[in-house]
């Protein structure tokens, strides 16, 4: 596999070989870095276009702005200030960290632990896992569009569908981190729908809409995995997108990465030890009619390694025709409606048809 020294210098070469070579070792990025390489491989490398896009946004932010921090300390007593917490942030940020959220820090740190240990283990457990077919239950891959993206990231993710929406067999889970999933899975469900009421209360609905919008019926966890990099600075760890979900639940480990835009600007969002992070994904943004903002952010690449990262995904159903569309009380003439009706179904083909390329998939379905 090539290198080049320059960003955006990529010389013409067999890119869909090399992918296809890298595609069938099945190790995934973590094989390529126990080679004890100097250079990343070519089809890691961003493009010039890549390069050229981020000089519309600026680094100012990263020390400037600080990602809102919520606490659910003592929520029934303090439930309306929480819920205008929840509001400012999910309006004007599209981010928060969450603290005294009730799952114990002994719990949020074995789960990075066994995510961890899975990424680092038997390679053949892993082997056994690598499919690119997105149906599956159980996978493990180093990348979902590889072969859609203009580049390569710089990770490794192990994924599986907790609630599909029945509940998975804890069985097809390896058993390297099967008990800590089963149990942060349990604290992450009855947190996920905390926050449903939370976020349908801060649109000014009942408790329950959200839910009864089937927000909770699908959850998928990805366990991603970013090994140190030789040449952070050439390429990412997760390209700039915005998630496929209604909102997300991030743990990450101390190694910080994560940033998300905000003013045209990169804010870094700063590791809280026991602290989850929540984002506002695309649908609550469709069915809030963009009153929620659903932020686009990255993980860029970093000589520190490894880092770990648990999210979870909270989203619609595919086996059914579940609508998306702007929530008729959030509708007036002063404010009408900025998309289509559509089905969960014809947004994720179409996310899928795209792959990750900075562009938001709700410019598609836009009136």
């Amino acid at each position: 596999m090539g290198s080049v020294d320059q960003p955006g210098e990529v010389p013409l070469y067999d890119r869909n070989k090399e992918l296809k070579a890298f595609d069938e070792t099945k190790s995934g990025v973590k094989g390529i870095v126990d080679l004890g390489i100097e250079k990343i491989p070519r089809m890691f490398v961003r493009t010039q276009d890549e390069f050229t896009e981020d000089l519309a946004y600026t680094d100012a932010g990263k020390d400037q702005f600080q990602t809102p921090v919520i606490d659910l300390q003592g929520i029934d007593c303090r439930r309306s200030e929480i819920i205008d917490e929840i509001r400012r942030a999910s309006m004007t940020w599209g981010y928060f960290q969450l603290v005294n959220h009730g799952i114990p820090i002994s719990v949020t740190d074995e789960m990075i632990q066994g995510i961890r240990r899975f990424h680092e283990g038997d390679i053949e457990v892993k082997k056994q896992l690598y499919v690119r077919d997105l149906s599956q239950r159980v996978q493990y891959d180093s990348y979902f569009d590889l072969y859609k993206s203009r580049s390569a990231n710089w990770r490794d993710t192990f994924r599986c569908r907790l609630l599909n929406p029945d509940p998975i067999d804890p069985q097809l889970l390896p058993h390297t981190f099967r008990d800590i999933i089963v149990e942060y899975w349990t604290h992450i469900m009855s947190l996920g729908d905390t926050l449903t009421e939370l976020l349908s209360e801060a649109l000014g609905l009942h408790k329950d809409h959200l839910k009864g919008m089937g927000c909770t019926e699908y959850l998928t966890l990805l366990g991603h995995y970013y090994p140190a990099c030789p040449e952070p600075e050439l390429t990412m760890g997760t390209t700039k997108h915005s998630d496929q979900s209604f909102f997300t639940i991030l743990l990450q480990d101390h190694v910080a990465g994560l940033q998300f835009l905000h003013q045209n600007q990169w804010v870094i969002v700063k590791p809280i030890p026991g602290a989850l992070t929540v984002n506002i994904g695309d649908l609550i943004q469709l069915i809030s009619n963009d009153k929620f903002k659903s932020s686009e952010h990255r993980v860029v690449a970093n000589h520190v390694g490894p880092r770990v990262s648990v999210g979870c995904f909270y989203r619609a159903s595919l086996d059914k025709p579940t609508l998306l569309y702007p929530i008729r009380e959030l509708i007036s003439e002063s404010n009408p409606p900025v998309y289509q009706d559509i089905t969960f179904k014809d947004y994720i083909n179409y996310a899928h048809s795209r792959g990750l390329d900075g562009v938001s998939n709700l410019d598609y379905f836009k009136l």
